[in-house]
């Protein structure tokens, strides 16, 4: 049962990992007692040892600023279609952050989108092996301080083609800041993000209002999807590191 101190209980967040794993790998969850800690821990080893098989994306980062990072996510996602997201999805979503300069590598190699500033660019969903030489070119993004504290931020997601009737909405993006790195950060938000979207909570003409708060508890508002990650200080628990509210209707 949830309090007003803890939202989330440990059986809530259990639920909601063990739910992510039945539907991307349903074979996981025949195999293991998803009900469990150890149950979980032993499918995250399960997912870990067979990652280099899936689908993966590459991003290329020149630097980051959250708040246009959190728009661009949203646009590239919106543009995986249905045939590259199922196997992506299978592959929980895998993405590697490389340190580079989109600009320099644009004419070199077939990005799916890249930022308007050129901050950023996305690889499409595919087998490991196309995106080797950009990762061999580039080392892997090391961000190791912590996200700079920002004032909460509203992100506007462009207009593009809206399901039939759903209106446009206003959620809140939670990002848990207390022992995270930027790197972490964007790992946290990413799945989050391009999982919510895949799944139609995040939509074209939608906004997020991008709130870092040191950990996800006291919040009002039920959080609709949750990147759950264990707890480094506290063996055998879980906790949110990062949270996407349920919506609301913008007028």
């Amino acid at each position: 049962m949830t309090t007003a101190a803890d939202p989330l209980s440990q059986e809530d967040l259990r639920e909601r990992e063990a739910a992510r794993i039945r539907a991307a790998r349903p074979d996981l969850a025949a195999r293991h007692d998803l009900t469990s800690y150890d149950g979980l821990a032993a499918a995250r080893n399960d997912i870990t040892a067979g990652s280099d098989a899936g689908s993966l994306v590459a991003v290329v980062l020149r630097n980051v600023e959250l708040a246009p990072w959190v728009r661009d996510t949203c646009v590239f996602a919106l543009g995986v279609g249905p045939r590259r997201a199922a196997p992506w999805r299978t592959s929980f979503t895998r993405t590697v952050f490389l340190a580079g300069d989109p600009a320099r590598l644009r004419d070199r190699f077939p990005f799916a989108h890249i930022a308007d500033d050129g901050s950023a660019a996305w690889t499409a969903p595919g087998p490991a092996a196309p995106a080797s030489p950009l990762r061999r070119l580039l080392k892997l993004l090391d961000a190791p301080a912590p996200l700079p504290a920002r004032p909460d931020t509203l992100v506007g997601i462009p207009q593009g083609a809206r399901p039939p009737g759903r209106p446009r909405a206003r959620r809140d993006l939670y990002i848990a800041t207390a022992d995270c790195t930027i790197s972490e950060a964007l790992v946290h938000l990413n799945h989050l993000l391009v999982e919510a979207v895949l799944d139609g909570l995040v939509a074209p003409g939608d906004h997020l209002v991008v709130r870092q708060v040191p950990r996800i508890v006291g919040l009002t508002a039920r959080l609709a999807a949750v990147r759950v990650t264990t707890d480094p200080h506290l063996p055998g628990r879980l906790r949110a590191a990062a949270g996407l509210t349920e919506e609301a209707l913008v007028g």
